[in-house]
C-alpha cells in the first residue's frame, strides 16, 4: 500500500514503524523540522518537512496514488483541514485521530474513519486492568455490551461443561456467548460448538451484553474482581 501519514508525533512515529515495518511504501508529512529529521533518520520512508494542510504539500507526497491518508496531529483543526483535502483529492481511505469527542459527527459528516483519543483510551484500558485484573483484554461495543478474554481458573463453576449445559445451568446468561477459546498444545483456536467442553487454563474470548462484570468473571473461577472497586475510593 502507498500510505500517506501526517504527524511523526507520539501518535503518527509508532504509526510510522508499524506502517514501514509491513512493506508499505510511507510518505511523512511533519511539520517539526526535528521531528520530521528523526523521522526520517530512523524509518526507511519519505520525509517532507511541510505543512499537510495545502494542497500543494499533499501532491508533494504523491497523494494522488496514495491508497489511504492517515492524519495523527494533536491539533483536530489541522487534522480536519488535512482529511477534507484528502477528500477533494479522492483519497479511497482516510482515518483521522480525533482529540475531543465533541468534534466526532463533524469528522463522520465528511466521510472519515476517526480513532478517538488514543491517550484517552490508554488510560481507560489502565484502569480497566486495576477495577477488572482478571480480564487479559477487552473491546467496549456500545455503551455497556463487551468482548474480553479471561483465563478460566481451576475452580471455575464452567470447568468440565460443555457450553449447552453451562447454558442449560445459567451459567452462561442469555446475552452471553463463548467466540473462540484458546488451549495449551492446540495449534488454532477453537471455534466453539454446543457439545465443546471449557477446560481449565483455557482462554475465551466472551461477548457480553452487561460488559465483563464480577458477577460474569465470577463464572470462570476469577472472584478477585469483587474486591477490586476503584470506584469506591
Amino acid at each position: 500500500m502507498y500510505i500517506v501519514i501526517v504527524g511523526a508525533g507520539n501518535i503518527g512515529t509508532p504509526l510510522i514503524e508499524i506502517a514501514t515495518a509491513g512493506g508499505n511504501e510511507v510518505v511523512v508529512i511533519e511539520r517539526d523540522e526535528e521531528k520530521a529529521e528523526r523521522a526520517a533518520s530512523v524509518y526507511d520512508c519519505l520525509v517532507l518537512h511541510d505543512d499537510a494542510t495545502t494542497k500543494e504539500t499533499l501532491l508533494d507526497a504523491g497523494i494522488d496514488r496514495a491508497d489511504a491518508l492517515i492524519s495523527t496531529t494533536d491539533q483536530d483543526a489541522t487534522n480536519i483541514m488535512v482529511s477534507l483535502l484528502a477528500k477533494e483529492l479522492d483519497v479511497p481511505n482516510i482515518v483521522s485521530v480525533v482529540h475531543n469527542p465533541e468534534h466526532m459527527d463533524l469528522f463522520a459528516r465528511i466521510g472519515v474513519n476517526t480513532m478517538q483519543n488514543p491517550q484517552r483510551l490508554i488510560a481507560e484500558y489502565l484502569y480497566r486492568a486495576v477495577k477488572r485484573p482478571s480480564i487479559v483484554d477487552y473491546m467496549r461495543i456500545g455503551d455497556e455490551a463487551e468482548v474480553f478474554e479471561i483465563r478460566v481458573g481451576e475452580d471455575a463453576a464452567i470447568v468440565g461443561e460443555t457450553i449447552q449445559q453451562a447454558a442449560s445451568k445459567g451459567l452462561l446468561e442469555e446475552e452471553m456467548l463463548v467466540v473462540a477459546i484458546e488451549r495449551n498444545g492446540d495449534e488454532h483456536p477453537i471455534t466453539p460448538r454446543g457439545n465443546t467442553e471449557i477446560h481449565a487454563g483455557d482462554l475465551v474470548t466472551v461477548y457480553s451484553g452487561e460488559g465483563a462484570t464480577p458477577e460474569v468473571t465470577d463464572v470462570f473461577g476469577h472472584f478477585e474482581d469483587h474486591s477490586v472497586d476503584p470506584d469506591e475510593h
